[in-house]
C-alpha cells in the first residue's frame, strides 16, 4: 500500500525521470520491439494516460529515453592548460561515458530507424539539441585566446572532427576507443588541422 500511494504521489519532474528510468530499463532488457507504452507505464508504476500526456507516440518516448540516458553523464570539459591536452582528456571522457552505451544503441536506434524514418544525426539532434558540443566548445574557445588555434580554420566540419571519428570508431567497432587511437586523432588530425 505504502509503495503505491508513493507511486501515486510523484508528480511533474520526479514522475517524468521514474517513467524514462523505466522506459530505459524496459529497452535495455527487452529490446525496441517490446517497448510499449503499455510496458513502460506498467514498469514504471503509472498509467497509460500519464505518459501519453508528455508524450505523443512510443518513438517521442523512445527519443525522450535516449536523452535521459545520455544527460545522466554529460562530458564536461577539461582545462589541463592546453589544447592538446583539453582535447585528448576530453575524448577520453566521451570515451568513457559513450562508449558504453553504443552497442546497446546502435541496435534500439537501427530499429527505432525503421519506424520513424529518422537518421541518427536528427536523433542526435533531438536528444542532445544544440548542447551536444558545449565542452569541445569551451575547450576550442579557450585555445582560440591562448593563441593556440586560427580561428579562421575553425570551419564547422573541422570543429567536430575529433569527436566525428570517435563516434564513427564507436559505431564501427562497438568498442571503446584505445588511449594511442584518442592520441592519434588528436595530433594527427585535429592539432595539424587548427594551428596558426
Amino acid at each position: 500500500m505504502d509503495l503505491e500511494n508513493s507511486v501515486r504521489r510523484r508528480r511533474g519532474r520526479a514522475l517524468e525521470q521514474a517513467i524514462l528510468a523505466a522506459g530505459w530499463e524496459q529497452l535495455a532488457e527487452r529490446g525496441y520491439g517490446a517497448f510499449t507504452i503499455d510496458a513502460v507505464a506498467e514498469r514504471a508504476g503509472t498509467s497509460r494516460s500519464v505518459i501519453y500526456r508528455r508524450w505523443p507516440d512510443r518513438e517521442a518516448l523512445a527519443e525522450a529515453v535516449l536523452g535521459f540516458v545520455v544527460q545522466q553523464d554529460p562530458v564536461a570539459a577539461p582545462d589541463t592548460g592546453s589544447l592538446r591536452g583539453d582535447m585528448i582528456e576530453l575524448l577520453r571522457r566521451f570515451n568513457a561515458a559513450r562508449s558504453p552505451l553504443v552497442p546497446m544503441m546502435s541496435v534500439l536506434i537501427a530499429a527505432h530507424f525503421q519506424e520513424s524514418g529518422r537518421t541518427l544525426a536528427d536523433i542526435r539532434r533531438i536528444v542532445l539539441g544544440e548542447r551536444h558540443h558545449d565542452a569541445l566548445a569551451e575547450v576550442i574557445e579557450r585555445a582560440v585566446g591562448r593563441g593556440e588555434i586560427d580561428p579562421a580554420r575553425l570551419t564547422p566540419r573541422v570543429r567536430t572532427v575529433a569527436v566525428d571519428l570517435v563516434r564513427q570508431e564507436f559505431l564501427m567497432t562497438l568498442k571503446p576507443l584505445p588511449e594511442d587511437e584518442i592520441t592519434a586523432i588528436i595530433d594527427e588530425v585535429f592539432l595539424p588541422l587548427v594551428r596558426p
